[in-house]
């Protein structure tokens, strides 16, 4: 029962939410499309002709603001366990990015061209246990950051949703010690009331590719 009483009363929120108002009459699949602007807004991360990286993309919001700011110059690899529509200037890959063969299959996607951003929304299926939810979404924060380490440009950067809890301070550790600029974002399209916040991270610490500026 109260189950159902929470569920119907996060349908009432979201329909009447004025996010995804905008969202529709703007032709965006989420709210969250208004999240990644925000962000942008501020650090000035998407440009035309990069390579973005959008993990745990569905239903692509993130990944349409992308492909806009890229352009056809650019590209955007779109990966989530959950099935998406196609989109313009966007490849997708369906499967688990925590698997082997998903992360064979970005990389190949690549196709050799280092990744200017890597965007990650992704989280955990919520059981409500407090400290194991907390626990998955970090792991998955955990495996965006590896992944941008290994495949980002030297000035590139990490966008990477986290949650306030256990494991906060030591994935905040982890993103210093990778990057040399670390900001915790809150855009204004994040509901108030949610844990999750955007980390934003440039410039890594360990020297890989350069790109033009």
């Amino acid at each position: 029962m109260n189950r159902s009483k929470t569920s119907k009363a996060w349908i009432r929120e979201h329909v009447n939410d004025a996010w995804v108002k905008k969202a529709k009459a703007d032709g965006f699949r989420s709210r969250a499309a208004f999240k990644l602007q925000q962000i942008d807004e501020k650090d000035h991360l998407l440009r035309p002709g990069m390579v973005v990286v959008d993990l745990g993309a569905a239903p692509g919001g993130w990944s349409q603001v992308a492909a806009q700011k890229v352009g056809p110059s650019g590209r955007v690899i779109a990966v989530d366990l959950l099935e998406m529509a196609p989109l313009g200037g966007v490849r997708f890959l369906q499967g688990d990015f925590a698997e082997a063969g998903v992360l064979a299959a970005l990389q190949d996607a690549l196709e050799g061209r280092a990744v200017g951003l890597v965007l990650s929304d992704m989280a955990p299926n919520l059981s409500g246990i407090a400290g194991v939810d907390q626990a998955r979404a970090a792991a998955l924060a955990e495996l965006a950051l590896d992944f941008a380490v290994q495949h980002l440009v030297s000035n590139g950067a990490l966008v990477v949703k986290v949650f306030h809890g256990e494991g906060f301070d030591a994935l905040m550790r982890a993103l210093r010690d990778a990057f040399i600029q670390v900001v915790v974002r809150k855009p204004e399209a994040s509901r108030g009331r949610s844990s999750e916040t955007y980390v934003v991270a440039r410039g890594l610490r360990v020297r890989t590719t350069e790109v033009a500026a």
